[in-house]
């Protein structure tokens, strides 16, 4: 197995997605809870990538979540997701993201070390209603508001900086080409093989990805971070997540909404359009926010880019992480028949699939 190189390491090591910790159980973390809130409930942990998440229900009907980060997170990338979502909340207040809850002494991030002696970096945020996007369908209607929240999100973003904005993150495939080492970690020949297709195609888009326009954004909508209520008529009730917020390519952002809505089932050979549910998400962002002609030819690519990111980045960690090796790979085996798809078909014909009716 090939070590991986300073640049890589450095990849993926942000963010805390290589670093072991030792997780917080319901009784230590309902006693911080206490401590900090005075606020008192029934806790139930929520699957996560990297950190310890509650769900937290309170007698009185309140529900929150209370999030106590990876000791190896940094401060500052917390104090980032932090400031953004109050700037949210000010740019566009009907915004569905969570708000924070100050403790006792009105911090709304303070450190805490556990009963093992790690230094981990605490919040509590309101709970939003609604069911995960990933667990339910979608009508074409209610795919469009989805879009047209993300393009709102990003006009609410545009003006923010931060000092953490621009650290390097291994889930923007604007630095994809530094995972390139993950290959060799890749058990499988033919999986690799076609991995190694896809970056090849995707580095030599690099020249053009690096000239588009960019900004601070959540860069992870995914459809785990989208909740919804298909009774309330603005139907998405929830973004969440903003573990992963970053400067990065406006593109970028758009490509992960259009992944997270490709068939699960593909066959390459079939003419078949895999953008037709994502372009509803697409027309729904084009109704209030821009994209140019140049953007819109490369998010094809780069939604092609985070298969490749999400194939490398998972089975990586799912041999790091075997014990949770379920979550990490959740989403990983539909992407072998999305990469068939691409790489089946010219870069010009798949610019040409989502721009040809597109609004």
């Amino acid at each position: 197995m090939t070590p991986l190189t300073p640049e890589v390491r450095r990849t993926s090591h942000e963010g805390g997605l290589a670093a072991t910790y030792i997780g917080m159980q319901h009784p230590e973390a309902l006693e911080h809870l206490r401590g900090q809130f005075s606020i008192d409930g029934r806790l139930t942990r929520l699957a996560t990538e990297k950190d310890d998440t509650f769900r937290v229900e309170c007698t009185d009907g309140n529900k929150y979540i209370l999030k106590i980060a990876n000791p190896s997170e940094d401060g500052a990338e917390i104090s980032l997701q932090v400031k953004l979502l109050q700037h949210i909340e000010a740019a566009d207040p009907d915004l569905p993201v969570p708000r924070l809850i100050p403790n006792r002494d009105g911090q709304v991030q303070f450190q805490i070390r556990d009963a093992a002696g790690q230094l981990r970096q605490t919040r509590l945020m309101s709970y939003l209603d609604g069911v995960p996007l990933d667990s339910t369908d979608s009508s074409a209607l209610e795919r469009e508001r989805i879009g047209a929240i993300l393009g709102r999100l990003r006009h609410a973003t545009e003006n923010f900086s931060h000092p953490a904005d621009s650290r390097v993150l291994a889930w923007d495939v604007t630095h994809l080409a530094t995972l390139g080492p993950l290959l060799s970690h890749v058990e499988d020949n033919a999986q690799r093989i076609k991995l190694n297709a896809a970056l090849k195609r995707f580095v030599s888009l690099e020249s053009r990805i690096k000239l588009l326009r960019r900004q601070v954004l959540h860069n992870d909508f995914s459809k785990s971070n989208i909740v919804v209520e298909h009774a309330r008529p603005e139907f998405v009730t929830g973004v969440i997540d903003f573990g992963d917020a970053v400067r990065t390519a406006i593109a970028i952002d758009v490509s992960t909404a259009l992944l997270n809505q490709l068939p699960r089932h593909i066959c390459a050979q079939r003419d078949e359009d895999i953008f037709a549910r994502g372009r509803d998400v697409l027309n729904g962002y084009l109704g209030v926010a821009d994209l140019s002609e140049e953007e819109l030819a490369l998010i094809p690519h780069l939604t092609m880019g985070r298969v490749i990111a999400r194939a490398l980045i998972t089975l990586w960690r799912a041999r790091l992480f075997p014990q949770n090796k379920t979550y990490i790979l959740r989403n990983t085996e539909q992407g072998w028949a999305q990469l068939d798809w691409f790489l089946q078909r010219s870069v010009d014909t798949v610019s040409s699939t989502l721009l040809s009716r597109a609004r």
